[in-house]
């Protein structure tokens, strides 16, 4: 049976990660606090910021501002879209 947390983003508890995204203290509080499901949502809205925006991930302000976007992304605050991509 896959472990649950209790999902920042969506306020209930919902399948968990396998493992934490990232080393350290960001990727447990990730692990201990969101769903797989906002976390996959997550990652494919990273991918059209990158895309959209034209990020170089070797850039520290593309990283810090990618950050400050999966912070806000997962705790249920606005966050930016990525122009012109519309959902389905």
């Amino acid at each position: 049976m896959p472990r649950t947390v209790h999902c920042r983003k969506y306020d209930q508890e919902l399948e968990g990660l396998e493992k934490a995204p990232y080393p350290g203290p960001k990727g447990q509080d990730i692990y201990d606090n969101v769903s797989k499901q906002a976390w996959e949502e997550w990652q494919a809205h990273q991918t059209r910021l990158i895309n959209e925006k034209h990020l170089t991930m070797t850039d520290p302000a593309a990283r810090k501002y990618l950050m400050e976007q999966m912070d806000r992304f997962l705790s249920g605050q606005d966050y930016d879209q990525a122009e012109g991509y519309v959902p389905e």
